[in-house]
Formats: C-alpha cells, structure tokens, sequence
C-alpha cells in the first residue's frame, strides 16, 4: 500500500489570506462610514461588504471602535504598522534637510498629501461626533498626536538656529495649520490644486517661522 507523504503547513500562505481579508475590511469599513456615517454602518455591514462572515470582523478587530482606528491608521499612516507617522522614513527624511525653509516647503507637500487623505474620513468623524463617542475619541487622539507632532517638529526647528520664533509659537501654528481645515477650505471648497495649497502653505510657515538674519 502506497504511503501518503503529508504536506508540511503552509503558513505563510494563510497569514497572506489574513493580511488580505483584514485590507478588505478596512476599505468596506471606509466607504460606509464615509457613505452613510460612522453611527449608520453596522459591523455586520461592513462584513457583507468586505465578503466575509461578520464573526471574522469580530475576530479580527473585536469592535466598531476599534475598526475605526485601524482604518485612520491606513488612511492616515498608509497602513496598519504601529509606527507614529512623525517616527516614518518618509518624516525622517524631512527632518534631515538642514535647511529650514527647504525643510518646511518639503513638510508642506507631506502634510498637504495627508490632508487629501483623511479628509473624508475626518469629515464623517466630525459629523459624527457630537452623538457618537468612539468618533469623538478618535478626533479627541488626532487632536493629541497632531499636537505631539508639532512639539517635535518645533524643537527639531529649534536646532537648527533659523527659527525666528518661539518653538511655542512654532508649535501652536503648526497644529492649528496641520489639521486639515484650511485645505478643504481652499482645495475643497475654492478649487485650489494640491500644488498651489502645498506651495502656499510653506510660503505661510517660512514667512511665520524662518529667520532672515
């Protein structure tokens, strides 16, 4: 009788389909709460749309609440990787240009295309706020890390002698500048191209913040 040679596990094969079955439940999950609201989509929602079984979301990500932060995560971050957007290669990189105002005309680019990112999702957030707690928590820890990030972003400035300001006052525009606000207003609502905001945005900071001495 022929022996039957058992398969070794393949379990790089499966951990791709996991890592598939979660993008596709963070992307439903994204489209319904920018379509009908955060308060309005349902986790089982979510699954039909994604084409899985609502017990895999659950297994998955446990609650709403947490669904939602993975999917800021990838529209803000790119991906679901716990690595702060400040701490990226991509910021780092930034950080090291040592001169200010080319630093900042490059930061003005990045923050521009992060803004086109989140901007429909934050959009729900805000709507959703006043009546649904998980959406104001997470306004609530957007408000928090932009607020982190504009701290280190004022102390690198610091460093590099050109700071024509405090790094206080450095920090306070920068947060209020960062949070998306003012490109919906000028891209969103005036028709503004992503080019002339970023290239607008940096001539604002470097005039606010870069030493002409």
């Amino acid at each position: 009788m022929e022996r039957k040679i058992k398969r070794p596990y393949d379990s790089s094969r499966r951990k791709q389909q996991a890592a598939e079955t979660r993008r596709n439940v963070i992307a439903a999950a994204n489209e319904l709460f920018i379509a009908q609201g955060y308060g309005q989509t349902t986790l089982k929602q979510v699954a039909a749309r994604a084409g899985v079984a609502v017990e895999t979301v659950y297994a998955a990500f446990g609650t709403k609440a947490s669904l939602l932060r993975h999917v800021w995560y990838v529209d803000f971050r790119g991906d679901e990787a716990d690595v702060p957007l400040y701490d990226r290669a991509e910021m780092q990189s930034i950080l090291a240009e040592p001169d200010l105002s080319n630093r900042i005309r490059r930061h003005a680019v990045f923050v521009t295309a992060s803004n086109r990112r989140i901007f429909p999702l934050l959009g729900t957030l805000t709507g959703a706020a006043a009546s649904e707690p998980d959406a104001a928590a997470m306004l609530a820890e957007w408000d928090d890390r932009r607020l982190d990030v504009a701290t280190r972003y004022a102390g690198a400035a610091a460093a590099t002698g050109q700071l024509a300001v405090s790094e206080e006052e450095c920090r306070d525009v920068l947060f209020a500048t960062m949070d998306g606000t003012l490109w919906a207003q000028l891209v969103g609502q005036r028709g503004w191209s992503d080019e002339q905001f970023s290239a607008w945005l940096a001539a604002t900071w470097i005039g606010a913040f870069v030493s002409t001495r």
